[in-house]
């Protein structure tokens, strides 16, 4: 295990990101209210009640589970929330109180030198992530329950003729939680580093996903600071300060703040990203995170080579990833490259 990370802040975040980046997408922390920045106070759920409708999604390795029910049926119909909950990891310098004093155990088996037991561990240790997504819509609703995936090869014409297109029809909107780090109204005290330049500046601030309370699964995020960058079909020779900056000075503020070196970190973008406002991931090495894949994650550095020999590489090339059954996407880019 490696040691554990500084004290966080006492303040946790409220996103309101996409897809595949979070949990962390279009939720909010179950101890945050309102937008800006929680506390560490006790909170109430933003709703009353919960009768699960239904399992969207569970997966026994990750410790995680996705629920959909209904809230709220007191005073009416019921609204429909999705709540996740997720076993946060061990930290390092309290896994010794979990076997000191007297714990409570359980004998499952015993057969010479080996015997299992369940552990009840104390309340400060037993804690479980809970995120919530309140009120949710029939699109949340989709977007965590578990379906098949299907891989695709986007040309550059197909990005302009079919992707593009139908992203705008979309309207998808920049999520405005971007926005609010961007311009300190919310999680000013969580930046980890910033370079302000507005044109090749940027912020880099903890993900939801990581608790930072140990390094294993240290994971960061970094939002440029210019708007109007979608994602890495936008790239260009013209984006090229910006994206050594974030790899250079996010790689060395992470070094100053937690120790790790640049050697021992995951440095990428995402394709197709979860939201359409540029941004890049810093993880450990070591921890596998959502979306870090070959089929979707395109490391930094190689990105800054590419445009470095091609201006115009991610304009041309084709690129291959993921989309869920029911993504219409998937229909369209299928029925393009039939014709």
């Amino acid at each position: 295990m490696a040691d554990a990370a500084p004290p966080p802040s006492k303040r946790k975040r409220e996103v309101a990101a996409a897809g595949e980046d979070a949990p962390g997408t279009e939720v909010k922390e179950a101890k945050v209210a309102g937008v800006g920045n929680g506390t560490a106070a006790p909170a109430h759920l933003p709703f009353s009640g919960f009768r699960v409708q239904k399992v969207l999604r569970e997966s026994a390795r990750d410790k995680i589970l996705f629920l959909h029910g209904k809230v709220n049926e007191a005073s009416g119909d019921g609204e429909d929330a999705i709540v996740i909950l997720e076993k946060t990891p061990f930290q390092v310098e309290q896994v010794a109180q979990l076997l000191t004093g007297s714990p409570e155990l359980q004998l499952q088996f015993s057969n010479d030198i080996y015997s299992t037991y369940h552990l009840f561990p104390p309340r400060q240790l037993s804690d479980v992530k809970t995120t919530v997504v309140y009120p949710a819509t029939e699109k949340h609703l989709q977007k965590y329950l578990r379906q098949d995936l299907h891989l695709v090869r986007e040309t550059g014409g197909d990005y302009k003729n079919v992707t593009l297109p139908h992203l705008e029809s979309q309207s998808l909107s920049i999520q405005q939680w971007v926005y609010n780090i961007l311009d300190k109204k919310a999680e000013a005290d969580r930046i980890v580093f910033e370079n302000p330049d507005p044109a090749d500046g940027f912020v880099l601030i903890p993900d939801l996903k990581w608790n930072q309370q140990q390094l294993d699964d240290l994971y960061l995020i970094a939002i440029c600071h210019r708007r109007g960058i979608r994602s890495l079909r936008d790239l260009t020779a013209e984006h090229l300060p910006l994206l050594r900056n974030i790899l250079r000075e996010g790689q060395e503020a992470i070094l100053q703040r937690y120790q790790v070196k640049g050697d021992r970190l995951r440095v990428y973008l995402h394709y197709l990203p979860s939201y359409y406002h540029l941004h890049v991931h810093f993880t450990a090495l070591g921890f596998e995170a959502p979306g870090s894949g070959v089929e979707r994650a395109h490391l930094l550095a190689e990105v800054i080579e590419n445009l470095e020999r091609d201006p115009e590489h991610y304009q041309r090339r084709t690129l291959t990833f993921a989309l869920r059954a029911d993504d219409p996407l998937l229909r369209l880019l299928q029925e393009a490259q039939k014709s």
